[in-house]
C-alpha cells in the first residue's frame, strides 16, 4: 500500500526498499525516502540493522552444498527405504 506523500513512506514500503538496497537495486529516490524513514522510525531502523547483519553473515558463510548427482542418489536410496 503506497502513501500519498513522496517523502514519507509506510513501514512496509521501507522494508521493501531496505531489501532492494541490500542487493543494490534501490533507486536514489528510494534510498533518500528510506533514510528519511530511518530518522524517525525505530522499527525500520531495527529491521535495517538486522537486514545488514544477515547479509554480512550470508556473504561470509562457508556453505557447502551437495552436488546434483549425490543428491539424486540420496533421494533414490531414501525412496527405496521408504517403499520397503
Amino acid at each position: 500500500m503506497k502513501t500519498t506523500s513522496k517523502l514519507f513512506i509506510s513501514c512496509e514500503e521501507a522494508k521493501h526498499i531496505c531489501d532492494k538496497n541490500q542487493y543494490g537495486e534501490a533507486s536514489l529516490k528510494e534510498i533518500i525516502t528510506l533514510n528519511i524513514r530511518l530518522i524517525y522510525c525505530k522499527v525500520t531502523r531495527i529491521y535495517s540493522k538486522k537486514n545488514v547483519k544477515l547479509t554480512k553473515v550470508i556473504k561470509t558463510s562457508n556453505v557447502q552444498t551437495i552436488n546434483h548427482s549425490d543428491k539424486k542418489s540420496m533421494k533414490q536410496k531414501l525412496h527405496k527405504e521408504l517403499s520397503k
